[in-house]
């Protein structure tokens, strides 16, 4: 009983937080959630364990967007609304995969086409072909199917570390692999563990993408910068609570509790990345 009046308790906290965000703040505040995954079911190795979500999960996950109306659009169509200032309605998210595991083929790929879901995957374009990653017929297949693939780097350094050349040869090269495996110009770049400076932003823009992700943190900007939007980590433990951990998460307003933590361990661990 007691671990449900818990479970209880933090339910209600969510609703009521998230509740007033649609009533008192600004339009400017909301923002399309572009949703993060990895690797789906079993993890193909303990490097990737934490970014793993079960296929029963993700299979949840998607339903829910599906029975709850939300527009799943992709990621062309928000950078392409982004440029034109256009107004997206609250129920829009974004789905996205980083690094490229053979599992967003084998487990990802057929829920996303059960439920008719666009998705991108941001490919290391050095582990293509390797143990547990996709390969580069699996790409190809799934971009057949509305799956866009974006540049990740060619062997997913932290960027800052590197040198500019280096980190300029990781940004270009990447880019450069995929395209002529493809035979199509890649729009889209993923900062490795969301790490930029500057420089590597304005490299980023100068290879010829249109946008880049990162996992930035924080609440002090919502000017839909390009070459660092947002993204919100998925997980496991988001099914709980009666989905409204998924139900925050994808509002829109999530941005603004990355900081959160409740001091006695409530909610610790799903308002807080």
């Amino acid at each position: 009983m007691g671990n449900l009046k818990k479970s209880l308790l933090a339910s209600c906290l969510i609703l009521a937080v998230f509740g007033l965000a649609f009533l008192f703040w600004p339009r400017s505040h909301y923002v399309v959630p572009i949703l993060m995954y990895h690797s789906i079911g079993n993890p193909p190795s303990p490097r990737c364990r934490l970014n793993s979500v079960s296929s029963e999960s993700f299979n949840y996950q998607m339903s829910f967007l599906k029975r709850h109306g939300y527009h799943v659009i992709s990621f062309d169509d928000l950078v392409s609304g982004l440029k034109k200032g256009q107004s997206f309605s609250h129920n829009t998210v974004v789905i996205e995969f980083d690094d490229g595991y053979e599992n967003n083929y084998t487990r990802a790929f057929p829920i996303l086409k059960k439920y008719g879901f666009p998705a991108t995957i941001f490919l290391v374009s050095g582990w293509v072909g390797k143990k547990g990653m996709l390969t580069w017929d699996e790409v190809k297949e799934m971009e057949k199917s509305n799956i866009t693939m974006g540049a990740h780097t060619q062997h997913h350094p932290y960027l800052p570390r590197l040198s500019l050349a280096q980190a300029q040869s990781e940004i270009a090269g990447s880019k450069k692999i995929i395209e002529q495996h493809l035979g199509h110009p890649v729009d889209y770049f993923c900062y490795p563990v969301g790490g930029f400076t500057e420089e590597i932003k304005r490299m980023v823009q100068r290879d010829g993408y249109k946008a880049a992700v990162t996992t930035n943190r924080g609440t002090d900007r919502f000017d839909h910068d390009l070459y660092e939007l947002k993204r919100i980590h998925i997980n496991n433990s988001d099914d709980r609570y009666w989905g409204l951990i998924l139900w925050a998460k994808f509002s829109g307003y999530y941005n603004l509790f990355r900081h959160f933590k409740c001091e006695g361990g409530r909610l610790k661990g799903y308002l807080y990345e």
